[in-house]
């Protein structure tokens, strides 16, 4: 996802009226806020469409709609060929977007209500239907002019936001508008980041209308961009005399029958991280494949909870998960791992038992700053984890990752489009790297190999969770720009590690 934005910061609706409500009692009338809206709206366009057949502008009431009549009126200023299609009665604008209308009459646009006006079927789509303040899905007329924006498959460039995603939380209740082109005004509002909104946003490009930059000191927000660049200095330089005890001990446990390439995957990304020792401990019948793939890796064969125990004294980290399984095995498995006490990345059949409550009951221990875990759950897992439904979780990830976290106090990656990264204390950090060739099976096992191998490094579960989320993205868009993304192998990740790294 292509983003041009200074600020890593991300805000929610409110949070981003309360900061145009500060610019107008800084002293920007809020007429020209919307002036810059639609002037910055319309050199974009132009920037990206320099001679467009026709310009189409969907205008709905309220500040978007006005933005909208402000970019027609610039349009027939510099008499380009453009039409406003108006869902909202001219007796019904107020304000600022009153003002907006009479401005492009004024310029002579023409404007046609949605009822009688013709289906555009060239040229360029403007959606200033419904801006940040949607919370229910569209309806009526509203929700037919998204569906016939999206017919006409021109290119759309989105005011704000597009029409039918929500600014919060990236869920998308009904129809949508789906952009090529998004220019969010003031700052970069959440939603656009993840659940759907990558997918309908297109590339973004910020426009922050000239405000004064102290007027963002009144908002404290709670998520932001999580950037490789900034997150890299964590692992510091390693020392002349370093040696292997140094840098930790991952023990990948998993590999149930006929899953043993998912412990594999995981330990070798734990190794390619950085991990001085990593050691597999599975099904013996994995051991041979295991060795004759990577000797560098330390593989045991076991059968039961009781042969792993011992072997437990060695590791100074345990990635439990991939290829687990849900067999009384796997179960004894997760049961050792959390009676160690030692620190824990637990993904895939780990979380489905965890979410069971029988290894770890309600209201018992979990992560602690001695012994941090980090979960890393796909939305169903994370639905499982909280009690709740898939759709429940992707209608709010943010509240979501965040009552992982709380409840298992642990550092959380809530996986898909977006990644939310969580931990009980700090800001909720967003992943807009990565590809959406990532969807292929062993991508989550080479993640938690990842967060294995800095965790034992000595970070943190919460910096290591944060970094480990977009070096796995990061690898990916890398190894997608060799291979593909429709072809693309969790394997094929691998080897940029060390590249990023």
């Amino acid at each position: 996802m292509k983003i041009t934005a200074q600020s890593p910061f991300l805000y929610t609706a409110s949070e981003v009226y309360a900061l145009d409500d500060a610019a107008i009692a800084a002293g920007i009338p809020s007429i020209q806020l919307m002036k810059r809206a639609g002037r910055a709206a319309f050199d974009l366009l132009v920037e990206r469409f320099p001679a467009p057949e026709l310009i189409s502008v969907y205008c709905g009431a309220g500040k978007n709609g006005g933005d909208g009549y402000v970019l027609a009126a610039l349009a027939a200023q510099r008499i380009l060929p453009v039409q406003v299609i108006q869902l909202t009665a001219p007796e019904k604008l107020t304000g600022e977007a009153r003002q907006a209308y009479d401005f492009a009459l004024q310029e002579g646009v023409k404007i046609t209500p949605f009822a009688q006006a013709t289906a555009p079927a060239s040229g360029v789509i403007v959606d200033g239907l419904l801006g940040i303040g949607l919370r229910g899905a569209p309806a009526g007329e509203f929700a037919a002019a998204i569906e016939q924006i999206n017919r006409s498959q021109l290119p759309v460039l989105a005011l704000d936001i597009p029409s039918g995603l929500n600014a919060d939380t990236g869920a998308v209740p009904g129809v949508v508008v789906q952009a090529q082109l998004t220019i969010p005004y003031i700052a970069l509002k959440r939603g656009l980041l993840t659940g759907r909104g990558p997918a309908v946003a297109g590339e973004l490009v910020l426009a922050n209308l000239d405000i004064p930059e102290n007027t963002y000191d009144i908002i404290s927000p709670g998520s932001e961009r999580l950037s490789l660049n900034e997150l890299l200095p964590l692992l510091a330089p390693r020392a002349a005399d370093a040696h292997k005890g140094d840098f930790g001990h991952v023990m990948v446990i998993g590999g149930d029958t006929g899953y043993g390439g998912a412990a594999l995957m995981a330990a070798e990304a734990a190794a390619r991280t950085g991990a001085g020792l990593v050691s597999i401990a599975t099904r013996p019948e994995h051991i041979p494949a295991i060795l004759a793939r990577r000797p560098e890796i330390m593989a045991c064969g076991v059968v039961s909870g009781q042969e792993l125990e011992p072997l437990l004294a060695r590791p100074t980290l345990l990635v439990v998960g991939p290829g687990l399984g849900r067999s009384p095995w796997s179960e004894q498995m997760l049961q050792q791992a959390v009676k160690s006490g030692l620190p824990l990345v637990l993904d895939a059949d780990a979380l489905n038992i965890l979410a069971e409550g029988r290894v770890v009951p309600a209201g018992a221990k979990r992560g602690t700053p001695n012994s941090p875990w980090i979960l890393t759950p796909h939305p169903a897992e994370a639905a499982r984890l909280l009690g709740i439904t898939t759709a429940e979780v992707q209608a709010d990830r943010f509240a979501a990752v965040q009552a992982i976290s709380e409840r298992y106090s642990a550092s959380v990656i809530l996986k898909g489009a977006g990644s939310l990264v969580a931990s009980t204390e700090g800001l909720i950090g967003v992943v807009t790297d990565g590809n959406p060739g990532m969807a292929t099976g062993g991508m989550g096992d080479v993640l938690s190999g990842i967060l294995g191998g800095l965790v034992a490094q000595g970070l943190s579960a919460r910096d290591g969770a944060r970094l480990g989320a977009v070096i796995h993205a990061c690898a990916a868009d890398l190894a997608a720009e060799d291979h593909g993304q429709r072809s693309l192998l969790a394997t094929d990740l691998i080897p940029y590690l060390g590249q990023l790294l």
